[in-house]
């Protein structure tokens, strides 16, 4: 945990799932940084699983506090944007949650600002550090499968019912794109840069549903086709990633499982933690199938790069611009779904050169 002397004072905005399931419990486990200050409408909450933090009704008041170094926005999807300006305005380090913002505008306008501060501003895509997406990560750039061709991403959940939250309604950001479309956006871009176009189809197919909670995004590239998938009505079937390439094709089934962990009150860093039982597929296209264990997972090392970043006092832009980045995918997919076309990314030249090269 934390001790009370870490140099980075933090102040988390938000304790509903997202702060309470990873946020509050990720940052207190990098001794670097000291959760001090809570913005909730549910104080008893904050209190019962943090007693001794302050805790604050006022949003405002923890994005502005004194006895803040950096405020982390976890609240809903259209608050992110003025939070985050009035914390950089207010010379505070800022990690907004995902997504970044509800358009690229607004992305622009706080990348522009973070730079006129001199501060960072990162979005929270801890799923970089998922033991899935690492286990399929290296597999690729080991050359396991050859020069990929067709990648499937799919992060899909079974919930029929309609629930009454903001991430399922009507209101600006809401819907399964915006909540899970970053996480496959990023993912993607991680491993193969930026596509040429973007094809979407976005879809309602519960039954009362106000919100998109279907998506099939294609990412298209000059040789590769990378295929998004998000959906609320899938029970089971569908694996995690699909890649095929030039010498053959892996599946990785099952999701990672630091997500629940954290519900079981496992504490990020105890045994066990990210350890994934779920390993590789591996077909080489004779009909042979061999198995590569999975790489652990370990969200912890985003808030870790986040420390290491503020306490060497390197101020880098790359994380806010990859998180434009991702902006401009999950605008350009709505674009797409309502016009039923195919849509470039809407990025300047400075915008694409900032981290657009191919992983390896």
């Amino acid at each position: 945990m934390a001790s009370e002397t870490a140099p980075i004072r933090v102040g988390l905005i938000g304790y509903g799932y997202s702060g309470k399931t990873f946020h509050a419990p990720l940052i207190r486990s990098v001794p670097a940084l000291g959760l001090r200050v809570v913005g909730s409408r549910d104080p008893a909450k904050v209190r019962a699983d943090l007693p001794g933090l302050v805790v604050v009704s006022d949003p405002a008041a923890v994005a502005t506090a004194e006895g803040v170094d950096l405020v982390v926005i976890a609240s809903p999807n259209d608050t992110h944007a003025p939070l985050a300006r009035l914390a950089l305005e207010a010379g505070k380090h800022v990690v907004v949650d995902k997504p970044f913002t509800l358009d690229l505008a607004e992305a622009r306008g706080l990348v522009a600002l973070a730079r006129r501060h001199g501060r960072m501003l990162s979005v929270f895509h801890n799923r970089r550090w998922d033991s899935d997406f690492l286990s399929v990560r290296t597999a690729i750039a080991d050359g396991v499968v050859g020069k990929v061709r067709h990648f499937e991403s799919h992060f899909d959940r079974f919930r029929p019912q309609v629930r009454d939250r903001w991430r399922e309604g009507a209101g600006p950001g809401g819907g399964i794109w915006y909540d899970l479309g970053p996480h496959l956006v990023d993912q993607a871009f991680q491993l193969f840069g930026l596509p040429e176009r973007v094809t979407a189809n976005l879809a309602r197919l519960r039954p009362g549903a106000r919100s998109d909670d279907w998506a099939h995004v294609v990412l298209e590239y000059p040789d590769l086709r990378a295929v998004l998938q998000a959906s609320m009505l899938v029970a089971g079937g569908s694996p995690r990633f699909v890649v095929h390439g030039e010498a053959g094709s892996l599946v990785k089934q099952h999701l990672d499982i630091q997500e629940q962990q954290l519900l079981a009150g496992l504490a990020p860093g105890a045994p066990g933690w990210g350890a994934d039982p779920d390993g590789l597929a591996i077909h080489d296209g004779t009909g042979a199938v061999t198995y590569a264990p999975a790489v652990a997972g370990d969200q912890r090392r985003y808030y870790e790069g986040v420390a290491r970043q503020l306490t060497q006092g390197a101020i880098e832009s790359s994380a806010a611009l990859e998180a434009l980045q991702v902006m401009a995918c999950i605008e350009a997919a709505l674009i797409s779904a309502r016009t039923g076309t195919s849509v470039a990314l809407a990025l300047t030249a400075e915008e694409r050169d900032g981290s657009a090269s191919p992983r390896p």
